[in-house]
């Protein structure tokens, strides 16, 4: 099984890609790790588990004091899911909550499994033909405990069409491709182009290295910080396509702009 579908162990970085496209359990083994979505901010600490619901824009930082932070990630994917339902005949109910990042109930059931995983795991993978089985031990745990998680689990919806404004206005900071934005905002590539050139007389991707620029020089200018603290943070993959982008809309380097600030302090 690939990693996408399965279980791995990783320390939560901000990731370069920051779509989630399959439902997520994930467990904080060790260490505290801070989510955002766009709207809200959560910290998960050690010993804590929760969902990262599918088709949401999200990214995930480990505390940067402590070294040893250890996640366990398990993917839901549609086809798993759609399986189990036919299996167990799953009613959906109504999931009542919007919110990105779940924070499940107690469960005494999970300290079990997760020791029960342990040795099936082998360099971040749960070994075959273990895989689909401990998922499915997984999910009917969950189930058990919280029927209501099958209005979440077992909703196939795609995005529906939202205003474009309001929503890249707020994730406009996400290192996703301008078809991720079409799929979140209900269009097809070529409807949200032209909606977005109507609202913004500009092009998606000019405007959101502009946007992402324009909030850069603020941060750096205002907030006196470092380029290299928050070129992740706006979406950029590296510190030197950032520095380049930068140079090239500005005429002055971030480091320039930051070191500008230090001189007029003194």
């Amino acid at each position: 099984m690939s990693i996408d579908k399965t279980s791995e162990y990783v320390n939560a970085e901000i990731s370069g890609e920051h779509f989630i496209s399959e439902h997520i359990f994930f467990y904080i083994k060790k260490g505290e790790t801070t989510c955002y979505d766009g709207n809200q901010t959560v910290v998960f600490k050690s010993g804590e588990f929760g969902l990262i619901r599918k088709n949401r824009l999200a990214r995930y930082s480990k505390r940067k004091t402590i070294n040893d932070n250890e996640t366990v990630f398990i993917r839901f994917d549609k086809e798993f899911l759609q399986n189990f339902q036919e299996k167990y005949n799953t009613q959906t109910v109504l999931f009542k909550s919007e919110s990105t990042f779940i924070q499940l109930n107690p469960n005494e059931l999970l300290p079990v499994f997760f020791q029960s995983l342990s040795p099936l795991i082998n360099q971040g993978i749960i070994r075959e033909p273990f895989a689909d089985v401990k998922r499915e031990e997984l999910l009917l745990i969950l189930l058990q405990k919280q029927p209501e998680l099958a209005g979440l689990f077992f909703d196939y919806g795609i995005p529906q069409k939202i205003d474009i404004e309001e929503f890249i206005n707020k994730n406009y900071k996400f290192n996703v491709s301008v078809e991720r934005f079409a799929f979140l905002t209900g269009r097809s590539l070529s409807a949200f182009k032209r909606d977005f050139k109507a609202i913004f007389n500009e092009t998606p991707s000019r405007w959101l290295v502009k946007k992402r620029l324009q909030e850069a020089y603020f941060l750096l200018e205002k907030k006196k910080q470092k380029p290299s603290d928050i070129y992740l943070e706006l979406g950029f993959e590296t510190l030197s396509h950032f520095s380049y982008a930068f140079k090239k809309q500005f005429r002055v380097t971030p480091t320039e702009i930051a070191g500008q600030e230090k001189e007029t302090s003194r």
